[in-house]
């Protein structure tokens, strides 16, 4: 059997972090298995669909980088099919009108809860053929009343429900329109799911869909039912907890393998293996090693793995994702070094990409002032002898490397015979506007001769206006 999975979320919101588990999870068995993966939006809920939740759902997918090989598909484009098969289960006896208002419902309802029961439809119009013209109607389907369903789901083991625990689903409402459950089951069928994974959350719709599915005469597909992510708090994860949107974590300068990574090991494992590469997954990914528990979200564990995969993947995988985040910052590229080398000597700085763009501005423009505290600190009348003459020795040099940088500072300290810090910090200071940066060969080798001698004379007019004062 050719393995079809899908990604159906419904457009109300943003794509949040259980939905792009469940996506991933969706994305790495098909891959694993060499089948296909589908992007499915079901979008019946008109009221709350927008654009703008289509347009997150599908700018985060690809974001993550989770290709579908179909799709994607809305529902509200296949509404003549599902019409078709709601017609057929009607004219075959499978389901039918019910004129019952929901006053009526309603009030059923509160008299069973009253009463300790489970509210539930009691089947009125089930049998009826008194049909009142011109009234509106539901339609609804005529669920098994005896028997039991069985799933044997990949991660939650045997489920069995009983018949009798399931009242007559609507599967097309007053309006006309067809709801949720029924839509699900035709493009599962009509798409050849043949496993469906998915929150826990639709347990209770699992043996409803099985049953209009046999209604149908369509193959059932196999079910995976994922637990859900709570926060480091233990109650389900929300926005109190900090960023639960997907595109949140970019904004917030997070690498895309890390949350994937990240993501993966909430409830999935592979012994005591952390820091799995895409390909890794895929090839290692198995429903059935799922875990039932809920997982609880660890932002540190989130930021150590972003680190990880900051100073671990070549530079011009970063670079892709990091661009982003220095046009947000407003920092033209097209003034310094190419961005792999800044990422090179700045990687090991650095929790997220953010920090990344922050620190590294002055290779691409002019600081417009001092940080107070380096300066006071280092831009001393005592440093200029030190800055007067490396700047000198910076400026003979012929072949512009880390090496050769290295040695006019060594040259400068021993000439001056003071310590290697009294020529690199006011030197670094001078250089950056700051007291932090990589190493001073690395961080002036990506600047232009020309650029370090004019900001050195910039430091050299602090120090003056310090003598003054």
């Amino acid at each position: 059997m050719s393995v079809i999975t899908r990604f159906a979320p419904s457009p109300t919101g943003y794509l949040h972090v259980g939905g792009a588990r469940t996506a991933l999870y969706s994305w790495l068995y098909a891959k694993s298995k060499g089948g296909k993966f589908v992007l499915r939006i079901e979008d019946t809920d008109i009221e709350r669909s927008t654009q703008s939740a289509i347009d997150a759902i599908l700018e985060g997918m690809d974001w993550l980088g989770l290709d579908y090989d179909d799709g994607p598909y809305y529902q509200t484009k296949r509404f003549d099919r599902y019409k078709e098969l709601i017609e057929q289960l009607l004219s075959e006896g499978k389901a039918y009108k019910c004129f019952m208002s929901s006053a009526e419902l309603d009030d059923i309802r509160e008299k069973q809860m009253a009463a300790g029961e489970k509210p539930r439809y009691p089947g009125t119009w089930r049998d009826r053929t008194d049909h009142p013209e011109g009234q509106p109607f539901a339609i609804r389907f005529k669920n098994p009343l005896e028997g039991k369903v069985v799933i044997n789901d990949h991660i939650r083991g045997k489920i069995e429900i009983a018949n009798a625990e399931l009242d007559d689903l609507i599967i097309q409402r007053s309006d006309g329109t067809p709801t949720y459950n029924f839509c699900v089951v035709v493009d599962d069928w009509d798409m050849g799911i043949s496993h469906v994974v998915r929150g826990e959350d639709h347990i209770n719709n699992t043996p409803r869909q099985i049953n209009i599915l046999k209604a149908l005469d369509a193959p059932v597909p196999e079910y995976a039912h994922v637990s859900m992510i709570l926060g480091d708090d233990g109650k389900k994860l929300s926005k109190r907890h900090g960023a639960v949107g997907v595109m949140q974590y970019r904004d917030d300068g997070y690498l895309p393998q890390a949350l994937l990574n990240y993501l993966v090991r909430l409830g999935w494992s592979h012994g005591d293996q952390e820091i799995f590469s895409k390909q890794e997954m895929v090839e290692l990914f198995d429903l059935d090693s799922i875990g039932q528990s809920a997982s609880a979200f660890n932002t540190e564990k989130l930021i150590w793995l972003n680190q990880h995969y900051i100073k671990t993947l070549p530079a011009n995988e970063v670079a892709e994702h990091a661009r982003w985040h220095f046009e947000q910052q407003n920092i033209d590229l097209s003034n310094g070094p190419k961005l792999e080398a800044v990422i090179e000597a700045q990687a090991d700085r650095v929790k997220n990409l953010v920090e990344l763009a922050q620190i590294s501005r002055y290779f691409y423009e002019e600081y417009e002032e001092f940080d107070a505290n380096a300066a006071k600190k280092h831009l001393r009348p005592v440093a200029k002898e030190a800055l007067l003459l490396v700047k000198e020795k910076l400026s003979n040099i012929d072949d512009w490397t880390p090496v050769s940088i290295q040695n006019a500072i060594n040259d400068t300290a021993q000439e001056l015979e003071i310590g290697m810090g009294k020529v690199g910090m006011p030197l670094r200071v001078a250089v950056t506007g700051a007291g932090n940066s990589p190493s001073l060969d690395v961080t002036l080798n990506l600047l232009k001769p020309e650029q370090i001698a004019q900001r050195i004379d910039k430091a050299l007019i602090y120090i003056a206006n310090r003598e003054k004062s």
